[in-house]
């Protein structure tokens, strides 16, 4: 069974980590200094592990006072989002998140797709669906097409866009865009951050560098963007089991799918503004079902199961739970 769960947080480097100053972030196959390793067979479902300076609190409530008053119907319905989308390829997390706008399961709309190739496959497709399609960044060869960043904000704004999602759009994002729009840009990776991202991974390379690790799990991350790339704060993950004789095109086409799901869940629970902020800046995620939880970070796995982990640590801050 491949488990499949929200995952709510963020590994940190230390300091000085020799894989914080890497290149990118793929974590060597010969784990350094401060990497712990574990590797046993459980006879448990349930495997967890907490990274901080602190324990941290497994619950945390956000429930709102409860006020008596009577319902006449009057209540203002909550006010659909405006999304703008930036793709460079097919597009298939814009797809998805389209037609959750269209079917009601996001309460929200694409009024933007952003590219930096103009005939690819997503912007077809929002051809075809009405959506404008803007061009960023201008183009070196025609240098008359394309916005520039001030103008690319301009736009925005203009268009009323409330967040910005990258679906496989491969261009650095440009600090006027980050500071217009704070914490309000996501992007989606696909593999378990903060290993095997940062720039030249991308697609397929990224499948590749999980294989030739030996990982046992990759996945999709979302995380808000910043002036790096892949550096933003995570704010959702899903686990994907690596199997023995992958190929990276087997690996991505599954995590491709964990993709769809994941990004229109996180998508529906900003505009459900079920996104809270944790007291040192960590995003969480509030459950829908009830508000009183936070989806965290929680493994499943099926009893019996070989459990090899890799957890980048600062030795002063550990601290592992085993239920």
């Amino acid at each position: 069974m491949e488990s499949r769960v929200l995952f709510s947080s963020q590994f940190n480097f230390p300091v000085n980590s020799p894989l914080k100053n890497r290149e990118t972030s793929i974590a060597p196959f010969t784990p350094p200094r401060n990497v712990l390793s574990l590797s046993f067979r459980s006879s448990v479902d349930r495997f967890a592990v907490r990274i901080g300076p602190r324990p941290f609190v497994k619950a945390v409530s956000f429930a709102p006072k409860i006020v008596a008053e009577v319902d006449d119907g009057s209540r203002d319905e909550p006010r659909r989002k405006k999304l703008a989308v930036f793709v460079s390829g097919g597009g298939s997390n814009f797809r998805k998140i389209h037609e959750g706008c269209s079917d009601g399961s996001v309460n929200g709309d694409v009024v933007l797709l952003v590219t930096n190739k103009k005939d690819c496959g997503g912007a077809e497709y929002a051809r075809s669906n009405g959506i404008p399609v803007l061009v960023f960044p201008k183009a070196k060869r025609e240098p008359s097409h394309g916005l520039s960043p001030s103008e690319l904000v301009d736009v925005l704004r203009k268009y009323g866009v409330d967040f910005v999602l990258l679906a496989g759009y491969l261009k650095l994002i440009p600090f006027e865009l980050v500071q217009a729009f704070p914490k309000r840009i996501l992007n989606i990776h696909p593999a378990l951050l903060p290993a095997f991202g940062g720039k030249g991974l991308y697609g397929i390379r990224v499948h590749k560098a999980v294989l030739e690790s030996g990982a046992r799990y990759s996945g999709p991350s979302i995380h808000f963007v910043d002036e790096e790339y892949d550096t933003g704060q995570i704010l959702a993950q899903s686990a994907v089991r690596v199997i023995a004789n992958d190929t990276p095109e087997e690996l991505a086409k599954r995590v491709l799918h964990e993709e769809h799901k994941l990004y229109v869940e996180v998508v529906a629970a900003i505009w459900e503004e079920r996104i809270k902020w944790r007291e040192d800046g960590v995003p969480l995620i509030q459950s829908k079902e009830n508000p009183d939880e936070i989806i965290w970070k929680e493994m499943k796995f099926e009893p019996g199961d070989s459990i090899l982990m890799l957890v980048l640590y600062n030795t002063n801050s550990l601290y592992s739970i085993f239920s």
